[in-house]
């Protein structure tokens, strides 16, 4: 049995594995439709948090696939309050083949997965987001034709997202730097985690506050949100520390001309990204949104299988 609980549990060689299988599924719906290898499994789907791209395309993967998911929300399950984690991960096990979870607490996915009989993948929690970078990084792969060699600019918020983001970079041999204001920085932890990969991968891995600086001969443009779920206290402050990070008509013009620009969704419009930006033929955020779809699918399908 195995989890997907985030990027670092895998080989480089396994990430490819996962890529292959994405594109093999996505070019078998697009001939005529998935061949059934999960008929008669079902997933065990538990949110914490809202979500339309994680809960569609989960639902859809299993259809597609020929099984079935079951939507677990809020109101039914409240992790290590009404229950505790580890007998909401027994009970699951005897019911479903698989669970996804969209959770706060990186320490209850964690638990899950600990006690769990069946695999657990993780759909979000407050440390990263490895199904958003696994899709991110099939969506690149898909326009260039590789990976290795390329340059990744992040500007933003130093969150869950490019935790996961910076470390398939680095295990795949993708340039990445990523620009953040400076108390918003990835965490030490993760940045010693990433410089280590980055060397035994041979690519450059920086960390600046300067946006212009990062997406200097970037092939790819990341931003996200300034002001994550479970973090809306803070956003009046943070709507006057991030400005200069928004991904505007001018900052793009400092990248390759051939670079895109990604955004993992929900986007703020006129925060993080500019309207002229996210509609614009550089923008993939679209083609990122559909392939949760597919690169799910391949989690599904090899974890399941």
């Amino acid at each position: 049995m195995q989890h997907f609980l985030q990027i670092a549990d895998f080989s480089a060689d396994e990430l490819r594995q996962f890529l292959h299988k994405a594109k093999e599924l996505k070019d078998e719906l697009k001939a005529g439709g998935n061949q059934p290898i999960l008929r008669g499994k079902v997933l065990g789907m538990i949110f914490q948090k809202p979500s339309l791209r994680t809960r569609v395309s989960f639902e859809v993967g299993m259809l597609h696939l020929g099984g079935h998911a079951i939507f677990i929300s809020p109101n039914e399950i409240s992790l290590g309050k009404r229950e505790s984690v580890a007998d909401v991960a027994q009970v699951l096990s005897g019911y479903v083949d698989g669970i996804m979870a969209r959770v706060f607490s990186h320490e209850h996915l964690m638990e899950l997965a600990q006690y769990s009989q069946v695999p657990v993948i993780n759909g979000l929690s407050d440390y990263n987001h490895p199904c958003q970078a696994l899709s991110d990084i099939f969506t690149i792969w898909e326009r260039f034709n590789q990976v290795r060699g390329l340059k990744l600019a992040y500007v933003g918020d130093g969150n869950n997202v490019v935790t996961s983001l910076a470390v398939i970079c680095a295990k795949l041999g993708m340039h990445i730097t990523v620009a953040t204001p400076k108390a918003y920085q990835l965490s030490a932890e993760v940045v010693t985690q990433v410089r280590n990969l980055a060397e035994e991968s041979e690519i450059n891995f920086a960390i600046t506050d300067s946006p212009t600086d990062a997406v200097a001969e970037a092939d790819v443009i990341y931003t996200d949100v300034w002001t994550s779920m479970g973090q809306e206290s803070e956003t009046e402050q943070r709507l006057k520390v991030f400005p200069p990070y928004q991904i505007n008509r001018k900052l793009v013009s400092l990248a390759k001309p051939e670079a895109i620009v990604m955004h993992c969704l929900p986007a703020h419009r006129g925060e993080e990204i500019t309207n002229e930006v996210a509609d614009s033929s550089q923008s993939v955020i679209f083609q990122q949104a559909e392939n949760r779809l597919h690169a799910q699918k391949a989690i599904l399908a090899l974890l399941l299988s």
